[in-house]
């Protein structure tokens, strides 16, 4: 409650990543052409690397306040178990961040001209690669947290991790577009954000923890 009451208090910062998104998505079109079937073409990999883009801008500040003001030394100190917090504030990142780009993206999806088969299968691929995208970006987050001006750093370190996920999700939008079958390509989504579940929450306290010494 804490986190998402301070996340809504900073409206412009909240607002920044989505506004991002919007303007990437609807300039696209005026770039490449208002036809129906390029847009539906490229569509989805403009969603996905929209979303990955925007989703660095509001990463930074997943600890960066919480570092500052020393909130982070006195969890350390307070003997809660770090994990546990660092999967509580990338549940808060996920829902400030991507629960408004999911709850966006019919109209995305209706202004890009996809299909209905298409848009399912995007939904699907959303909705197991953002909380991967937090949870990943939480592990950069944790260790850049401590430096200055480190988002740069924090671009350079996520954007080729993040290329694998935008390959598969792209490529299970196509295969739905063409009517192939395209569970190979969710299943290893999924693969990847049961992992991420499984290993991100100790790497994260981990980085957190190197960067405060």
């Amino acid at each position: 409650m804490r986190d998402l009451t301070l996340a809504f208090r900073q409206k412009s910062e909240l607002m920044q990543p989505l506004m991002f998104l919007i303007m990437v998505v609807t300039l696209f079109p005026l770039g490449i052409g208002p036809g129906p079937e390029t847009l539906q073409r490229v569509g989805p990999g403009i969603i996905w690397i929209a979303a990955i883009l925007s989703s660095l801008l509001g990463m930074e500040r997943l600890f960066r306040d919480d570092f500052v003001d020393g909130s982070l030394e006195q969890i350390q100190l307070s003997g809660q178990p770090l994990y546990q917090v660092a999967c509580v504030k990338v549940l808060c990142h996920w829902l400030v961040s991507f629960v408004p780009l999911l709850l966006l993206s019919p109209l995305l999806a209706l202004f890009l001209n996809l299909t209905f088969n298409m848009y399912l299968v995007l939904m699907m691929t959303l909705a197991l690669g953002t909380p991967l995208l937090s949870l990943v970006g939480a592990i950069a987050v944790g260790l850049t947290v401590g430096l200055q001006r480190g988002g740069l750093l924090l671009a350079l370190l996520l954007i080729p991790v993040f290329i694998p996920l935008l390959i598969f999700a792209t490529s299970a939008v196509e295969s739905a577009a063409l009517a192939l079958p395209y569970r190979a390509q969710i299943a290893i989504i999924g693969a990847m954000l049961l992992m991420a579940i499984a290993v991100a929450p100790a790497a994260i306290a981990y980085a957190l923890k190197v960067s405060q010494n």
